[in-house]
């Protein structure tokens, strides 16, 4: 490949030649049907009316005029905040489950979303029912405030097991920061995201011990037992039976490791009925390989070419020191999976032709979404080097056999030719119709951020503009 400079783009109309040592499927995998959005909107009214249902016992319970004091206010301001922070609870539980019916009505890019924006909200509706309670006991003891912590502490059942969720979620949020998240080791940042699940098993005592409308027998308290069993079934289904069903039908295991370039690495995997799984270019899989250094840990990889019925491959980066392990992996090393996830699909897409813009290792999702996107898509690639762009024949062989436009464009964002190129001009230039096509993004997030910004200045809709982004 003659690539036309260290900052400037290239357009390639394919090669005959495939990849060397396993070719792609003979047959092009069909373009998916399109799913649309009406899970995911359904979901969301679900969630809404469960937010004021969870408020709704305070309210129908309340006599009127009775929030006529300081303390009485900010009390009633506590016990709202608190079944709101309850509810949440709940809610983000459920969406740390990996249920597979959530996975596929509104996919694991979008459940990250909605845990972060609810996880905020939560600490927020945690620390104002903490201090709301306690300047509204205080104020109506006449204690003060240290006072009154000491009182909670020492004369209330459960109260101490509250203190500490609330700790463990302070810890929590204050890890999901993302220059901080950025900082920690995944491993550790894991292992911390984790410890959230002991918050709803020290805030289950505390809700029933001394919630005004849950500590009395009746409908109130037996719909929120009833939502807690049926949040913990979740749990138990997403998260044991569903891939223990999952890895006994198809029984993964490493057949090969091949390395693409000096810091990057395909892993070749076979298994069973590998014909029947519904998998997606551009979905992603939690991968646990079953060796010493690595059984302990899953992280999330996406798939770099489409289902073929033969085998799957995810192509990793090695970033640290449980993807330098992974090198070493030999073959017939069973793998353990959770998947597929992730709606960064052709099948989600709003126009039949898209766009797709891949920084670096991100070039692995969108190409296995090539194999299944419409003919006529449109591919721009960038690098700091020729020696960074990964997979090159295999684009190469899919610019031809998709009619699809590939442009290489190489060189650090400083550089003229890739700033002039990923601008709004720069990008209608390349592609004229780009306002009325989807748009797939995947790469570092500054690269990412820069081709939002310039995607949306081209006229591009937010609704086309699609994201790669793993959860939790």
């Amino acid at each position: 490949m003659t690539y036309p400079g260290t900052h400037a783009a290239g357009r390639r109309t394919g090669t005959s030649s495939r990849h060397g040592g396993r070719s792609a499927a003979p047959v092009p995998p069909q373009v998916p049907e399109r799913r649309g959005p009406g899970g995911r909107r359904l979901l969301a009214v679900l969630l809404l009316v469960g937010l004021v249902a969870s408020v709704l016992p305070w309210w129908l319970g309340t006599p009127a005029g009775s929030l006529r004091s300081t303390a009485s206010t900010l009390t009633a301001g506590g016990r709202i905040t608190g079944l709101i922070a309850g509810y949440l609870l709940l809610v983000q539980v459920l969406m740390m489950s990996r249920l597979p019916v959530l996975e596929r009505w509104i996919g694991g890019e979008q459940i990250g979303r909605w845990h972060r924006d609810i996880g905020a909200t939560l600490l927020v509706a945690v620390l104002a029912h903490l201090s709301l309670i306690l300047v509204g006991y205080a104020d109506l003891r006449n204690h003060s405030v240290f006072a009154e912590v000491g009182t909670l502490l020492g004369g209330y059942e459960d109260m101490l097991s509250a203190f500490v969720a609330t700790g463990i979620m302070m810890v929590v949020g204050f890890s999901s920061v993302r220059a901080i998240r950025r900082a920690l080791p995944y491993e550790l940042w894991h292992l911390l995201h984790r410890s959230s699940y002991l918050v709803l098993l020290l805030g289950y005592g505390h809700q029933f011990s001394h919630g005004a409308q849950l500590y009395k027998p009746g409908p109130v308290r037996t719909g929120w037992i009833a939502l807690y069993l049926l949040v913990v079934a979740a749990l138990l289904w997403g998260r044991v039976i569903a891939p223990l069903a999952f890895n006994l039908r198809y029984q993964l295991r490493v057949a090969d490791v091949v390395a693409e370039s000096p810091d990057t690495i395909s892993i070749y995997l076979t298994g069973e009925r590998l014909g029947r799984l519904a998998m997606l270019g551009g979905q992603y899989f939690r991968w646990r390989f079953l060796t010493s250094g690595c059984w302990w840990q899953s992280h999330p990889f996406s798939v770099s070419a489409a289902a073929n019925g033969r085998w799957l491959r995810l192509t990793v980066k090695v970033v640290g020191r449980h993807t330098a392990d992974l090198r070493d992996l030999d073959p017939g090393t069973r793998v353990w999976a959770q998947g597929p996830s992730g709606t960064f699909t052709a099948a989600h897409r709003l126009r039949e032709r898209a766009l797709l813009i891949a920084g670096g290792s991100g070039i692995t999702p969108i190409r296995a979404m090539l194999e299944e996107l419409p003919p006529g898509a449109a591919l721009i690639y960038r690098a700091r080097t020729p020696a960074d762009v990964l997979l090159s024949r295999e684009l190469d062989w899919l610019a031809q056999e998709r009619d699809t436009s590939v442009w290489y464009v190489i060189g650090s964002r400083d550089d003229p030719g890739p700033r002039q190129l990923m601008s709004p001009d720069g990008l209608r230039q390349l592609v004229p119709d780009v306002a009325r096509r989807d748009v797939y993004l995947c790469g570092p997030s500054g690269l990412v951020e820069q081709s939002v910004r310039a995607l949306r200045r081209a006229g591009v809709p937010r609704r086309q503009i699609h994201l790669a982004t793993f959860e939790l």
